[in-house]
């Protein structure tokens, strides 16, 4: 689930894909709405042979209870009661994590973090969240919040205001797939907004580094599909200030080629 799309996917046993769905979510509807409209898309892909649901949410969660808290893209959202929900509605048993915990899940087993013990992923696109993977384990902290980097106050708000859709949404009225055809066209106010993303993403791994000194860097979401746009000025942030270079020259920031991450890790639940 994120604050613009609900998707939804049915795995088979060897792991593969058999079917991706995908919807608006109605993020300002009540909050009986939105749960329709989740169900609505498992409906469809349903079977008598699923024997599990795994759910990825761009909060935080009460993982055992599988309450959902304060989903910022959805205002509706305050207390979801959602693992219950889905288990009076679907008889089967069902799993809830954060979104961006379940995309590094997804990175650790079928993607480029299979590489590292430990390293973190970031997601960039409605908003900015991070995973962390610390000697093979997923790190939740006490309250799932382990994390929520973009929360952390960054100039005069915080670094997911200056580092995700929010930004650009704060720099134009065009969508970021529109900036960054315009980017691609050579336009130079759009250049700029992504140069200066950039620049703020570049900071933002500062303080990554500083916290978790991670093997590898992850970097995905819908907005890193721009990185040609921003990915030059935000290794240079990275540099500028950082008092250690070897610690830099040893740190792989990579993309990942994963597509729907978070799917897959939401399957590991």
């Amino acid at each position: 689930m994120g604050g613009t799309f609900i998707r939804a996917c049915r795995f088979n046993d060897d792991g593969s894909m058999d079917e991706v769905l995908r919807r608006p979510c109605p993020a300002q509807g009540e909050q009986q709405t939105v749960i329709d409209s989740l169900c609505e898309l498992v409906d469809k892909i349903i079977t008598s042979r699923v024997s599990s649901i795994g759910i990825a949410v761009p909060a935080i969660v009460d993982i055992q209870h599988g309450i959902v808290y304060n989903v910022c893209n959805i205002p509706s959202w305050h207390e979801v009661h959602l693992k219950e929900e889905m288990e009076k509605r679907y008889h089967i048993p069902t799993r809830i994590d954060n979104d961006v915990n379940c995309f590094t899940l997804g990175l650790q087993h079928d993607g480029e973090g299979a590489d590292f013990k430990s390293f973190v992923g970031i997601a960039i696109g409605t908003g900015l969240g991070m995973g962390i993977v610390i000697n093979g384990q997923l790190y939740r902290g006490a309250n799932t919040c382990a994390g929520e980097v973009g929360s952390i106050p960054y100039q005069n708000a915080d670094f997911e205001h200056y580092t995700s859709s929010l930004f650009l949404r704060s720099r134009t009225t065009d969508t970021g797939i529109t900036l960054a055809q315009k980017a691609a066209d050579g336009d130079a106010e759009a250049l700029q907004i992504f140069h200066e993303m950039g620049t703020h993403i570049g900071k933002l791994l500062q303080v990554v580094v500083y916290t978790y000194d991670p093997e590898a860097i992850i970097i995905g979401g819908g907005l890193a599909h721009a990185e040609r746009f921003f990915d030059a000025s935000m290794r240079k942030s990275l540099k500028t200030g950082f008092p250690y270079p070897h610690i830099l020259h040893r740190l792989p920031v990579i993309y990942t080629h994963l597509d729907d991450a978070n799917l897959h890790g939401a399957r590991y639940l």
